[in-house]
């Protein structure tokens, strides 16, 4: 089982420009966790202090809201394409 994961242009300076990952992972903490394992920078951008993923950390699977397909729970299926996003806030009015 393979799943692909697509990153926005302000992750990519930490995989050393690749703007796609693969992963074996089944569910999102073992992708955390191969994330953490294969690319530290990006692990210390998404993750907190207690290894969980950050709040402003949006993760979308085949374009849905992970929250609404079971969060953590999830089981990754072959080829699913994982999107980390995060959050953007600010400005002024």
């Amino acid at each position: 089982m393979s799943i692909k994961i697509i990153l926005p242009t302000a992750f990519i300076r930490h995989t050393d420009g690749q703007k796609q990952l693969t992963s074996q992972a089944a569910n999102l903490p073992a992708l955390i966790t191969d994330i953490d394992q294969n690319f530290p920078a990006l692990s210390t951008q998404i993750k907190d202090e207690t290894g969980k993923l950050r709040r402003f950390i949006n993760v979308y699977v085949n374009d849905e809201d992970i929250r609404f397909l079971g969060g953590e729970t999830y089981s990754f299926q072959d080829g699913d394409e994982v999107m980390l996003i995060p959050s953007i806030a600010g400005g002024t009015l």
